[in-house]
């Protein structure tokens, strides 16, 4: 019988997708519920024929160039930005992410992230349990409405679609800015219009972020996008952490250059900048946009598919990310 092919999971992940992979792989698990070392994944690596990992694991080109036989590497994420994706197309290794499943989780967490910071929900949650509360008052936790006000999304693709629709039924005015300017057929479809960031910086109530990260969008937003923005403008994003620069988003809490912010991911994760944990208006949580149990099971079951593609069936896997791989192979 022929051996399975060895698969390294660089931490657990729901059942339903670790069952999958029990059954097609020799699989190496993670033994402890924790980050992989960058040492340990390295050493482990070496006689694998696929990779499951996490945004959370560097795998950068001392990883790849020290597994001989590595197939796939296959992320359990949406983004990539932590894995040398260059290195692993040089190698011809396809490189594999978990799109879509996620999108409308994560559009959720956006909008709860909106009314939460809007209606300041997390702060006046901490005063009532603290036993402040002495009855109503006409200026009690007073924050802004969401309905009928503008709202500006920072990247137009599937989760940036997806909370345009949401903000649908707030009847809000939704600008969006992206690399390039949509067919007027789709703008009139997704009732948005489109600007230039700068202009939808200056125009926006609600400026939500959902770019890549990339060269081009490290902090994107910085002290002279914070300048453009209304002093009654709120920034939330669930992106990735160094689209903004949090020193440069602390000063403008600080001198009322906006009103607030909700972020779910931070420029130095696991790190949180200090200053932020105290800031009242604000609301922070961890890195949870995908957190539905619906959504991280889907995200399990695509990993084990897209390893499944490569390793047992021999075929391109649906979700790669570096299709070019494909076309050297065919050329060479």
């Amino acid at each position: 019988m022929e051996d399975k092919p060895k698969v390294l999971l660089t931490r657990s992940l729901p059942s339903e997708g670790i069952n999958i992979l029990q059954q097609h792989f020799n699989l190496e698990l993670n033994p402890n519920d924790e980050v992989m070392s960058h040492d340990m994944i390295r050493k482990r690596i070496l006689d694998k024929d696929g990779l499951a990992c996490l945004l959370t694991d560097r795998i950068d080109a001392t990883i790849i160039e020290n597994a001989p036989k590595l197939k796939i590497i296959a992320n359990y994420a949406v983004g990539y930005n932590n894995i040398d994706v260059a290195t692993a197309t040089a190698r011809r290794i396809p490189v594999t992410n978990t799109p879509d499943v996620l999108t409308e989780t994560t559009a959720d967490l956006t909008f709860a992230l909106v009314l939460s910071v809007a209606r300041r929900i997390v702060e006046a949650d901490k005063f009532l349990r603290a036993g402040k509360f002495k009855g109503w008052e006409p200026e009690l936790m007073l924050g802004s409405d969401v309905y009928g006000k503008t709202l500006g999304i920072v990247g137009f693709g599937r989760i940036g679609r997806a909370v345009a629709r949401r903000a649908q039924g707030f009847n809000m005015t939704v600008l969006y800015t992206d690399s390039e300017q949509l067919p007027a057929t789709i703008e009139r479809e997704c009732n948005v219009q489109y600007r230039t960031l700068e202009g939808l910086l200056s125009e926006a109530d609600y400026i939500s972020l959902h770019t890549p990260l990339d060269e081009t969008t490290y902090h994107l937003i910085s002290e002279k996008e914070f300048r453009m923005m209304k002093e009654s403008a709120y920034l939330i994003n669930v992106a990735r952490g160094p689209i903004v620069d949090e020193h440069a988003l602390l000063d403008a809490l600080s001198n009322g250059e906006i009103t607030g912010c909700a972020l779910d991911v931070f420029e130095n994760e696991p790190d949180v900048t200090q200053a932020l944990l105290s800031a009242p208006n604000t609301v922070l949580v961890p890195h949870i946009g995908s957190a539905s149990v619906e959504a991280r099971t889907k995200m399990a079951v695509m990993v084990a598919q897209n390893l499944i593609a490569v390793l047992v069936k021999g075929s391109t896997p649906v979700n790669v990310v570096n299709p070019e791989i494909y076309t050297i192979r065919s050329d060479s």
